[in-house]
């Protein structure tokens, strides 16, 4: 259940010096940078179907030839020119379906991107929330502007200009508000009403109980009482501001989280069903069975079996 890191990833599949002269990351950029990196989907190294699981960064593709992408709890997207964003909140598999993938690639830390002034959060924008689905297929002028930033990158990674660094993420940044704006999506609300306040500290709260990284501890956070009394505020005020921003009572909004991270670890963990129902919080697994299959019209044993077919 541990996001699969950057060293992981240049271990199993990164371009090496032989493949890919100069891709590779730049000393310097792991002293006090973070990590960034471009390259041709081309150049990654044969390795073994890549597992489906959350990565400890930020990555952005665009592959030109047909590839799957399977994301979060969502049907697989099969198709050419296709787009998407990872983020280390959700898990995701992605598999060439020819030989020799085309398009590029760019991944990046929180770090990389931390010394930006720009007053806002890579993980703040609607395109990386978990809720998002940021998998779609481009047209050819959206592949034409995408790559030539990524293109930009790519120079500029090998450049020896002193103040490069900067420039990096000023592309990082063009190219995530350029994906955003081809998928728009809902723009959170300026949180001036208390209300509005209250909806994001508990989104932000419901955000930190995941991902179950192992069976035990069970989730700490499970009710909507739990909730309210960490916000220091009434249940029912919770509920009517929730209902006011979200259209959603506290209870519906953690059951739809409860059944999308039911889902994930039924597909990318082996843990037993009780376990599960352990480490989310349920009082057994008769409790947890009862919710899935209300929720997801089917048993939990069944959808992981299901799961296991189509992979």
């Amino acid at each position: 259940m541990t996001p699969t890191s950057l060293a992981a990833f240049y271990a199993a599949c990164a371009p090496t010096p032989e493949t890919a002269a100069g891709v590779l990351p730049p000393p310097d950029m792991a002293q006090g940078v973070g990590h960034f990196n471009v390259f041709p989907l081309a150049d990654l190294r044969e390795a073994p179907p890549m597992p489906f699981t959350r990565r400890a960064y930020y990555k952005i593709v665009l592959c030109r030839n047909r590839s799957q992408v399977e994301y979060a709890d969502r049907d697989p997207h099969s198709a050419p020119n296709t787009l998407f964003l990872v983020t280390p909140r959700v898990p995701y598999q992605w598999l060439p379906l020819t030989e020799t993938p085309e398009g590029y690639c760019c991944l990046f830390d929180d770090a990389f991107l931390l010394p930006a002034r720009t007053g806002v959060s890579v993980a703040e924008l609607p395109i990386f929330q978990p809720e998002a689905y940021p998998v779609w297929e481009a047209t050819e002028a959206e592949c034409e502007a995408v790559e030539a930033i990524f293109h930009k990158m790519a120079r500029e990674l090998t450049s020896d200009y002193a103040f490069k660094h900067d420039l990096l993420r000023t592309y990082v940044w063009e190219l995530i508000h350029l994906v955003q704006k081809l998928q728009p999506a809902p723009t959170r609300l300026a949180t001036h009403s208390a209300a509005e306040r209250i909806a994001a500290q508990f989104a932000d709260l419901l955000d930190r109980q995941f991902p179950r990284q192992s069976p035990q501890p069970p989730l700490r956070l499970r009710t909507a009482a739990d909730y309210a009394t960490q916000l220091a505020v009434h249940v029912n005020h919770l509920n009517r501001a929730l209902k006011e921003v979200t259209d959603c009572t506290t209870t519906a909004l953690l059951g739809q989280r409860l059944l999308q991270e039911a889902k994930l670890l039924l597909r990318q963990t082996n843990w037993s069903i009780s376990e599960i129902a352990d480490s989310l919080g349920f009082a057994d697994v008769a409790h947890f069975c009862t919710f899935f299959k209300r929720h997801a019209a089917q048993t939990p044993g069944d959808f992981r079996s299901t799961v296991v077919f189509e992979i």
